[in-house]
């Protein structure tokens, strides 16, 4: 085992070569050159974004949240996603799921950064923002906590993957115990932005915040099926089914609270037709990307794991491929959703016809950014998995 910067163990066949090589098989190809599109895709944005500014955006005053925030919550969802799947492994001691650890902790890191790579084009200066996020903090600002507690999450998982590869079990149980809580309390914080939102009446309240460790926990488990699907090429030996069929089980138990939340969500936002609530719920509840939403991110994937308990493997990763296209239409509703109702519904002339729902859709440089952010990620991941040894083998 060769030893890098830091003292990280790498692959004994670490360099440059065997890091971007790969058999060129038609599967390979077609996957690299669909990252390498992807990438180019995001340069192509990034540079009419930095020439045009947010003028390069659909977004308005009136709806002005767009589809890179969508982008930047599905994967730092995804991170805490990957951190606890890990963490019931190293942290928790549940021997079954061992396994999986380094991968799924790589895989929050990974993630996370694909999705500050994202966000940073959405900020208007993301430099100054780092600067004066620490100088002059906004302690009352559920954005501030968010940014800081995501910094701080980052940090513990990159010394709890350190203490990972070096097989530190002791201290990396330490490091993800502290990383897990972070991760939770800032994705729960990242709820709480849509939960304070009072002049959204449709957002406003206690659900978010708990809501988003759920679907965190459920994204983790579609993105562990499609990791070690790949790992596999779904041909699984009998330890890998047994840790799919793991969680699987739990996968199960956590959609049926989801669909049972959001079943009691939208009863209650239609119940007392509460102006700017129960309008823009009924109006949800008439769109396609909501039925989306709920048809391939719950109730197939819940489908499948009900045929037969999730002793079927290779149907639940491609289950989870689909689950995870619905968790992208979870997402994308959750941000555009909320800005539904304009906030000025008065007319303000005369002749001016009377505000209605906002529209919304994505500019060419908003979804190549967040293409490019899909192809960093998998490239990230790519090279992670050339480069260090994440099977649970020593």
């Amino acid at each position: 085992m060769k030893i890098g910067p830091l003292n990280i163990p790498l692959k004994e066949d670490f360099s440059m070569k065997s890091i971007l090589g790969f058999k060129k098989t038609p599967l390979n190809v077609l996957l690299a050159t669909t990252v390498l599109v992807l990438l180019g895709m995001f340069v192509i944005g990034v540079i009419t974004y930095l020439i045009h500014g947010h003028h390069a955006y659909n977004v308005t005053r009136e709806h002005p949240w767009g589809l890179l925030i969508a982008v930047y919550i599905f994967f730092v969802v995804s991170s805490t996603g990957f951190c606890i799947v890990g963490s019931l492994g190293d942290v928790f001691g549940f021997k079954r799921f061992e396994m999986i650890s380094k991968r799924a902790i790589f895989g929050s890191i990974v993630t996370i950064m694909a999705g500050f790579a994202v966000i940073a084009f959405e900020i208007g200066h993301p430099v100054r923002m780092m600067i004066y996020n620490v100088v002059s903090p906004g302690l009352t600002s559920a954005i501030w906590w968010m940014g800081t507690l995501y910094g701080l999450y980052l940090t513990f998982m990159i010394i709890e993957f350190y203490f990972l590869l070096n097989n530190d079990m002791k201290r990396a149980k330490t490091f993800g115990l502290i990383g897990l809580l972070v991760g939770l309390a800032a994705h729960s914080n990242l709820g709480g932005v849509f939960g304070f939102l009072n002049s959204r009446t449709i957002s406003n309240g206690v659900f978010y915040p708990t809501y988003f460790i759920l679907t965190a926990f459920i994204t983790g488990i579609y993105l562990s099926f499609i990791i070690m699907g790949f790992r596999y090429k779904l041909n699984f030996d009998q330890k890998t089914k047994d840790l799919l069929e793991g969680l699987a089980k739990i996968q199960g138990l956590l959609i049926s609270i989801l669909i049972f939340f959001e079943i009691w969500k939208m009863l209650t936002a239609v119940y007392g037709g509460m102006p700017n609530r129960a309008d823009v719920a009924l109006h949800i509840l008439s769109t396609p990307p909501f039925w989306m939403e709920v048809i391939l991110g719950m109730v197939i994937p819940l489908l499948v794991i009900l045929k037969d308990f999730g002793k079927s493997p290779v149907a639940m990763f491609w289950a989870s491929l689909v689950g995870m296209v619905g968790i992208f239409f979870m997402r994308y509703d959750l941000v555009h959703d909320t800005q539904l109702k304009p906030l000025q519904m008065m007319k303000i002339h005369e002749y001016q016809v009377a505000p209605e729902w906002v529209h919304y859709f994505p500019s060419a440089t908003e979804i190549m950014i967040s293409l490019g952010g899909l192809g960093l990620c998998i490239l990230l991941y790519y090279v992670g998995t050339r480069a260090f040894n994440l099977d649970s083998e020593h």
